[in-house]
């Protein structure tokens, strides 16, 4: 499923009447204390700016303080792997990244997503982005094909860690096109774009949201984005399917989860809040400024596209021999 077909599938949703300012409450007396938002990167990434626009409309609906934890490291999977083993009240969420369907390949979890967690919506999506700093030498994609394949493994880029959509996507992209780059792993997007900006790493693949303010200072340069045709957060940035990787398409997401087993009125709860407030067009400007659209899906449609990208990403993984360790 691609990001035009979450965005028409959900049309009904996104035409609701917005709900007042009344906190809605589940069945019950949940939440009846501070909820947590666990996201598994550090600060300054695109799942911690997300949450963050989000954080205090949400909170206000949810009649409870919603509380943001960074819990950042093993490309997000330690702050899965404490949603998905905490208790099923409705207190503990997730706010997921492309990783989350990645990683079920890349590492050796001590949980599943499918599993173990529970899907509530697809909140966003996007294209990643190939970015060089403006004083890399590269003005366009195709000349750091050229340069590469001169030199196989002489070009760097980075990305938010080993196994993200960003590194498999650029391997996919490598594995297409006959050439070698050198990948440099970061934990997480906010370190990596602190070293692209200062021009530490010539190259960076990403999402757009840590990266937008800098591409449009000049600082960062667009070379393609993996959406199937140009994108609208980066115009006039052909795609990679449009300079000759026909079929390429590697759209980057976000999602909200919880652990499984949370009481399915809680999960309708949180649902009927989180896609309240992703419908206001002040969140949705917000979203779009930072280059992610949003998508606001229903469960169901959120947990077909986490098997796909599980499936889909998966054979390109072992395909390459891809490891946390690699």
């Amino acid at each position: 499923m691609n990001r035009r077909s979450l965005v028409a599938g959900t049309g009904g949703l996104l035409g609701a009447a917005l709900a007042g300012h009344r906190p809605l409450r589940a069945q019950g007396n949940w939440p009846n204390r501070p909820v947590r938002l666990v996201v598994g990167w550090p600060p300054g990434g695109s799942v911690d700016t997300l949450a963050r626009i989000l954080q205090p409309r949400w909170q206000q609906l949810l009649g409870q303080p919603l509380v943001v934890e960074n819990k950042g490291g093993a490309s997000g999977s330690i702050g899965a792997v404490e949603v998905a083993r905490a208790a099923p009240d409705g207190n503990t969420w997730l706010l997921a990244y492309d990783t989350q369907a990645t990683n079920e390949t890349v590492m050796q979890l001590p949980f599943q997503t499918l599993r173990d967690l529970a899907p509530v919506s697809l909140v966003a999506s996007g294209p990643l982005a190939l970015v060089a700093h403006r004083d890399a030498p590269y003005r366009s994609f195709a000349e750091v094909v050229e340069a590469a394949k001169r030199a196989p493994d002489s070009i760097s880029y980075a990305s938010s860690g080993v196994g993200g959509l960003s590194h498999v996507a650029m391997t996919r992209l490598q594995q297409q096109g006959g050439f070698r780059l050198t990948h440099v792993p970061y934990r997480g997007a906010g370190p990596a774009t602190q070293d692209a900006v200062a021009g530490h790493v010539p190259l960076f693949m990403t999402n757009i949201v840590p990266i937008a303010g800098h591409v449009r200072a000049g600082t960062l340069r667009p070379l393609g984005v993996t959406t199937a045709g140009e994108s609208r957060f980066l115009p006039g940035t052909p795609s990679f399917a449009q300079q000759g990787f026909g079929g390429f398409e590697a759209p980057t997401w976000w999602a909200l989860l919880a652990p499984a087993r949370t009481p399915e009125p809680i999960l309708a709860r949180m649902h009927e809040v989180v896609t309240t407030v992703l419908r206001e067009p002040e969140i949705r400007a917000k979203f779009e400024e930072q280059g992610a659209e949003v998508v606001a899906s229903s469960p169901a449609e959120c947990d077909r596209f986490l098997r796909e990208e599980i499936s889909k990403w998966g054979q390109v993984i072992r395909d390459n021999n891809i490891r946390a360790d690699s």
